[in-house]
């Protein structure tokens, strides 16, 4: 049998990643924050509630661990052949310890959990009924997030640091091949991430309503980069939301019945957290009545950015490196 060499100059770094990300932001930042957007919907539309849906893929994202530990790997149909999914034991307080939530709300949401029989205790096994919500599987998010790996590795293609050519399909093919692994790596980028916006906006429903807003001036800024004015930008993370915020700030807002029709968070819900941020100064109302982001937006985010964007880069790392070898 023929051992397959694994050329090592081609594996990135995660240092790697990171720098070329943060360089050609205006070309992957608007992609990006859709990106999450859509995972922020998924999450939310599972059971109409955040936290509920971040407890149930911190149980899997623990069972995935398992199987790594292993060496077990499972693809898509394999994974999702089953309408139960049995995972480990685990603990209120070490559910608390992970996700940094208060104890008596981890509890409560697990007790509901049970309620809606998505939780169930089957002798000694603990199983996730997986045919209780319709959203489990993430057969959109996977076509979703093989097309942004698409559009990074054109960028590093460009930027010469990455040698393999790749298409939208493959890069899907093979996520579903090795899915109980690329998975993981997916939930450990966004699992920090929900939990570094909850401590930041104190709710993670807050921190939807501010992304909405957020995602609709980054594509009007998107299309600004294509005419004079933008040219002379430069690319790099800074520029970009600078351009979001100051280019567009003042007539690309959005109004509380749209972010409630875009999210699906009830209009009341969303007007009381838009009143948070406005009081907080992460939004302000135009005079469109509208609501658009503020200059306060860079400086009180970028430390929860960059910690969102180093696990970002460790994700796409991995999987490019995935890529490459398969």
């Amino acid at each position: 049998m023929n051992l397959k060499q694994i050329d090592f100059s081609k594996v990135l770094s995660d240092d790697q990643v990171y720098d070329h990300m943060m360089n050609s932001y205006n070309q992957l930042g608007r992609d990006w924050i859709v990106h999450q957007w859509s995972w922020m919907n998924n999450i939310y539309s599972a059971f109409k509630d955040h936290y509920k849906y971040l407890i149930v893929i911190s149980l899997v994202e623990k069972t995935l661990q398992f199987y790594d530990q292993m060496n077990i790997q499972y693809s898509f149909d394999q994974f999702y052949s089953k309408p139960n999914l049995q995972i480990e034991k685990f603990s209120i307080t070490e559910l608390c310890d992970k996700l940094q939530l208060p104890k008596e709300t981890v509890r409560r949401k697990v007790l509901e959990l049970e309620k809606l029989g998505v939780l169930k205790r089957q002798k000694k096994q603990i199983i996730i009924d997986r045919s209780v919500f319709p959203t489990v599987k993430p057969e959109r998010q996977v076509k979703t997030t093989s097309k942004y790996i698409y559009l990074v590795s054109e960028i590093f293609n460009n930027d010469k640091i990455y040698s393999k050519n790749l298409d939208v399909k493959y890069i899907e093919s093979v996520i579903r091949k090795n899915f109980s692994l690329c998975w993981r790596w997916f939930y450990r980028m966004q699992i920090p991430m929900i939990i570094g916006y909850h401590e930041m906006f104190e709710d993670v429903a807050t921190f939807h309503v501010w992304g909405t807003v957020a995602m609709n001036q980054a594509f009007n800024y998107k299309k600004s980069l294509n005419n004079f004015k933008a040219k002379n930008l430069a690319p790099d993370y800074m520029t970009f939301n600078k351009g979001i915020i100051e280019e567009e700030g003042a007539s690309t807002g959005i109004s509380a019945m749209s972010l409630s029709d875009m999210t699906n968070i009830p209009r009341a819900t969303v007007i009381r957290k838009c009143k948070y941020l406005v009081e907080h100064g992460y939004i302000k109302s135009n005079d469109k009545k509208q609501f658009v982001m503020t200059g306060f937006n860079i400086s009180k985010i970028l430390p929860y950015q960059k910690r969102v964007f180093r696990n970002k880069a460790k994700f796409l790392r991995k999987v490019l490196n995935l890529l490459t070898i398969s």
